[in-house]
């Protein structure tokens, strides 16, 4: 009789603890469809605004494709057949069509497999340059305008492992692009017996370093780095000879002068790092003609593996090399003057600097910042905004500075996350270079375009404002029901404009109107995607939090649902955000007129199988003044996820005796600490997530402390430390080659592990060759059937188990 109990106690706890291989598998119906929906095609405009390109964008690869040979070195994912990146969805189609109307188009001349990406239009509109990624090499092909042909133009396999493979010349004559060496030799095979032990050292140095995934481990490593990422830089005329300019180099970076005659390069040099990836390398900075003679060694920086902790902090070397746009060959750079360190006093952070060619006399200061420089956009001798921000106090500013005699004065002043005041950000257009500048007009005047968030919602506009007065004009704003937005100015005198527009039951589409006017002229007349789901119904809900706080979410309800029906099950789906002012995080995100979209990785699909969704669910971790947001996280949360449930079951629509929640990385972080810290939900998906903050302990997500300021921080935010109260269901999801800085699989593995040893209810499936964001269509599938498994198991029939 003992051995009998024996043995039922032995199945039992196989049962429970056994490994779980299926093979892959699809969710209902009513889900995989939309899945499988045809993709709207993305669209592209040419610099004069005579054409749209439209491109076919492929469908999900396969596990089989995600499966090949993938090389993971210095924070970086590389095909290795190929040179180029290993993951990326390409375009396997384009048409051209004229603004002015008419039909699509088809290019002649395609390739056979076309597997385009990185479409760039010459500066004179003319032709059209893209990259056609195959099995072993990928191609530079252009796109003739006047006869819609392609044809390849170089023999030289491309290089495109570091991005950015080509770049047009302002004569549009011309292209410089990385191309794979001709004379490369075969890398050696790995030996399996080491030369010796890998050492790491640091005699006395700071260089803390955020987790990173995919970084070198060992002298091979070094060297498959150098095979793979070494590059010839070649100089090609259109139907005509090509000469290399910069010979088997590591080309991280490069870009031609506004005026063609010169090049920007920047080069990765040893020594390599086993902490950090490859942009903290070191570099140096030169300029040469395009006949590859050097003009210029203008910087070397070194490993910057030692830059503080922080959001504002940087290099101490002069970072951000480039050309100003409006200038025919005149440098600009920024140089931090506090060390880099935010925590370093300082009155000037950091200084602007321009350098005209030939280089001859010394840098100029443009401006001095007392704040982190955050970009520039060039105008002309006259103007350019530079914009400025700092991190803990959400500050950002904006200046025009006067490049010619050194004066500037604030255009901007403003909280960043007070999105009600954002003035929106200028538009720019191709000068005579054929580089984007500040769109000045003859009065002096810019357009600014914005999304208009308000009380009521975003509010999409068109605004002119004047540059001696700093007063804005209305020119355009979107309108109810529709959610329209500014997509590019044709005509700067007549204003006009293409928008994209949508609404609750239209999907979106282009339009061309003037302002002023009421009328409009459809431009693009695409399908909708989701006719099964067209009559789903969306609101946006705003509510607020025991302590005050006003929060919104996105409630989608069954088609053809009514109140009579009942409460439904419900599913929230969220992503914590922090903030430092409470009025900042009341405010209403998002519009309520926006069209359905869905993601492979979003909560929608479920009102197919009877739920209402809480999409976007307003989760805000405030903490003002000298209070830090996380101090408070877990009260916070827990009251954010309260609110919502108790919102949505006033109105009748959602019982909240069945209720899951659910997010990815972040998301699936808030969603163990919800399970871990309330009672609210009965189920929980956690995809992607991070769970022991001592892992990650130079600081996560928008915590500038690390765990040794703050370690009861760390602690209490961390669900892993609660693994013991996890006793509400949880699924965890995980891709198995996640590179997501702080998300190794190891996060999930153990806390899965915790969760098990303490009795709780989980399930934890680990997706093969996946990264943070899951591709392949296998796996996105058997993840929706894994939720639905799981929603109609914990949270559907909740109120029946209990009962049991």
């Amino acid at each position: 009789m003992k051995k009998f109990l024996f043995l039922l106690i032995f199945l039992g706890s196989v049962a429970l603890f056994a490994q779980d291989n299926l093979t892959y598998q699809r969710p209902p119906e009513e889900i995989a469809s939309l899945v499988e929906a045809p993709l709207t095609p993305l669209v592209t405009f040419s610099p004069d605004k005579q054409w749209m390109i439209l491109l076919e964008r492929s469908d999900y690869p396969s596990i089989e494709q995600l499966s090949r040979p993938e090389l993971r070195i210095a924070g970086m994912r590389l095909n290795p057949d190929n040179f180029g990146p290993s993951r990326g969805n390409n375009f396997i189609g384009v048409k051209a069509k004229k603004l002015s109307g008419g039909s699509e188009l088809e290019i002649k001349n395609l390739p056979a497999e076309v597997q385009l990406g990185s479409p760039g239009f010459s500066p004179d509109s003319k032709k059209l340059a893209v990259l056609n990624y195959k099995a072993n090499e990928i191609e530079l092909w252009v796109i003739d305008m006047a006869t819609l042909t392609a044809s390849k133009i170089s023999e030289r396999k491309i290089n495109n492992t570091m991005g950015g493979a080509y770049a047009w010349l302002s004569d549009s004559q011309h292209l410089i692009f990385t191309a794979v060496p001709t004379n490369l030799k075969p890398l050696p095979a790995k030996s399996r017996v080491p030369t010796g032990p890998i050492v790491e050292e640091n005699l006395g140095r700071r260089a803390p370093s955020r987790t990173y995934q995919d970084l070198m481990k060992n002298p091979y490593d070094e060297a498959g780095f150098d095979y793979y990422t070494t590059s010839d830089l070649v100089l090609k005329k259109l139907n005509a000879e090509e000469k290399i300019i910069s010979e088997s180099a590591i080309h991280y970076n490069f870009s031609p002068s506004p005026d063609g005659k010169l090049v920007l390069i920047e080069t990765i040099q040893r020594p390599y790092s086993y902490l950090v990836p490859v942009y903290n390398f070191p570099k140096l900075v030169n300029v040469i003609d395009i006949n590859g003679k050097l003009v210029n060694d203008v910087a070397a920086t070194p490993l910057t593996d030692y830059i503080p902790t922080g959001f504002n902090a940087t290099q101490r070397e002069p970072r951000g090399h480039g050309w100003r746009s409006d200038k025919p060959a005149t440098l600009y750079w920024i140089h931090a003057q506090d060390g880099g360190d935010p925590k370093t006093n300082a009155d000037i952070r950091d200084k602007v600097y321009t350098w005209d060619f030939p280089f001859k006399t010394e840098p100029q200061e443009l401006i001095s910042l007392p704040l982190r420089y955050s970009r520039i956009t060039w105008g002309n001798d006259q103007v350019a905004w530079v914009y400025e921000r700092w991190t803990s106090d959400r500050k950002e500013r904006v200046y025009a500075v006067n490049p010619s005699t050194k004066t500037k004065k604030v255009i901007f002043d403003r909280n960043y996350e007070d999105n009600y005041s954002n003035p929106g950000i200028v538009v720019t257009a191709p000068n005579e270079f054929g580089r984007n500048a500040l769109l000045i007009n003859k009065d002096n005047t810019v357009f600014l375009t914005g999304t208009g968030a308000s009380p009521q919602g975003d509010f999409p506009f068109l605004d002119k404002m004047d540059l001696n007065t700093g007063k804005t004009t209305r020119l355009w704003r979107c309108q109810a029901p529709y959610y329209e937005s500014v997509v590019s100015l044709l005509d700067p005198k007549k204003v006009t404009f293409v928008t994209s527009r949508e609404s609750n039951t239209e999907n979106p589409n282009y339009y061309i109107r003037t302002a002023g006017s009421n009328k409009t002229t459809q431009a693009t007349s695409f399908p909708h995607p989701y006719p099964q789901i067209k009559d789903v119904k969306k609101q946006v809900l705003q509510y607020k939090r025991s302590d005050g706080v006003e929060l919104t979410a996105n409630l989608y309800l069954p088609q053809g649902y009514k109140k009579e029906d009942g409460p439904l099950p419900g599913l929230v789906w969220a992503y914590p955000r922090e903030f430092k002012s409470a009025d900042a995080a009341s405010q209403v995100q998002g519009s309520p007129h926006t069209f359905t979209r869905l993601s492979w990785g979003g909560p929608i699909y479920w009102v197919t199988q009877g739920y209402a969704v809480l999409d976007n669910a307003a989760m805000p971790i405030v903490g003002e003044g000298d209070k830090e947001p996380n101090d408070t996280y877990i009260e916070q949360l827990v009251a954010s996820a309260q609110a919502v449930v108790d919102y949505a079951a006033s109105l009748g629509v959602l019982d909240p005796s069945r209720v899951g929640v659910g997010g990815h990385s972040y998301g699936a972080f808030m969603t163990a600490n919800l399970l871990a810290h309330s009672n609210i939900f009965k189920a929980g998906i956690a995809r992607s997530g991070a769970y022991n903050r001592t892992l990650t302990p130079f600081g996560f997500q928008a915590e500038e402390r690390t765990y040794w300021q703050a370690p009861d921080v760390y602690y209490n935010m961390s669900p892993f430390s609660f693994a013991d109260k996890v006793k509400t269901p949880i699924l965890f999801i995980h891709g198995e080659a996640d590179n997501n800085s702080g998300t190794f699989p190891i996060q999930t593995e153990r806390f899965y592990n915790a969760v098990k040893g303490h009795g709780g209810t989980a399930r934890y499936i680990v997706l093969p060759y996946e990264s943070h964001g899951y591709a392949a269509k296998e796996s996105i599938l058997h993840t929706l059937w894994e939720m639905n498994r799981w929603l109609e198991t914990y949270v559907k029939s909740a109120n029946k188990q209990a009962k049991k």
